[in-house]
């Protein structure tokens, strides 16, 4: 009885070594998935570190207004916005744009080809960005609400516009003068002072002009249209600006 009774004895002593040995082991694991762990997260780490500067050294800068860009190719086409270059020219008319698909768009011009109809008021358009910005009319929806002011718009393109009013950003600068305009249409428009460009020519007369508009309004002489009526006398307009003129000072009806 006292072999046996020494016997469990001895068993139970052993029991807390082995789980204090085992508890010991597991800890030492631990330790290793934690270092593994926090040696894989620096080399990660490390990684994201190494592509960011990678990415920051791929950026082109534009020299004239500071803005960055990936591919070389875009930057060297928005440069001409600066220089004023266009290197593609319509064969039809003689008129220039800075890159390929700006004379592709305007070909439609000429051809009056319009493929792209929309499918609530059956408006046709050039371009499939040109319905895609069409198709806000319809929206009630005004996403973009601009933080100065409140005003809200449909498009983007649009919001941003109207951004620069507030921040009075003029990134289109003109490469004769150094005038600055917010839109790149501006800015082209103020170049045919310098190059003297005007092509929009009347297909009455040999007259031509700087401005589309200019021409519409221009073309009424010869053709007697006027579109814009005094709403007090029944006397119309070829140009909205005259009918105005008439309302405030010689309407006598309006007064």
């Amino acid at each position: 009885m006292e072999f046996m009774k020494e016997e469990i004895e001895d068993t139970s002593d052993r029991e807390p070594s082995r789980i204090k040995h085992e508890d010991t082991e597991e800890q030492t694991d631990w330790i290793e998935v934690k270092q593994r762990r926090h040696e894989v997260n620096e080399v990660e780490e490390h990684r994201k570190i190494k592509t960011s500067r990678k990415k920051a050294k791929q950026l082109h800068t534009c020299s004239q207004c500071g803005k960055s860009f990936r591919d070389k190719g875009v930057l060297k086409k928005h440069m001409r916005i600066h220089t004023g270059e266009k290197p593609y020219t319509c064969p039809q008319c003689g008129r220039s744009f800075i890159d390929a698909s700006g004379l592709s768009y305007h070909l439609h011009v000429h051809s009056g080809e319009k493929p792209f109809s929309c499918d609530q008021c059956g408006q046709k358009f050039i371009s499939s960005s040109g319905l895609k910005s069409h198709l806000a009319v319809h929206s009630d929806e005004k996403a973009h609400v601009c933080s100065y002011c409140g005003k809200s718009f449909s498009r983007l393109a649009s919001y941003k516009q109207h951004q620069k009013t507030h921040n009075e950003v003029k990134d289109h600068v003109c490469c004769e003068c150094g005038k600055c305009f917010t839109r790149a249409c501006n800015l082209k428009q103020h170049q045919m002072i310098h190059t003297g460009e005007k092509p929009y020519k009347c297909s009455y007369c040999d007259k031509s002009f700087t401005q589309s508009g200019n021409l519409k309004s221009h073309e009424r002489v010869h053709t007697g249209e006027k579109p814009y009526f005094c709403s007090q006398c029944g006397k119309s307009f070829t140009v909205s600006a005259n009918l105005v003129i008439h309302i405030k000072k010689y309407c006598s009806v309006s007064e």
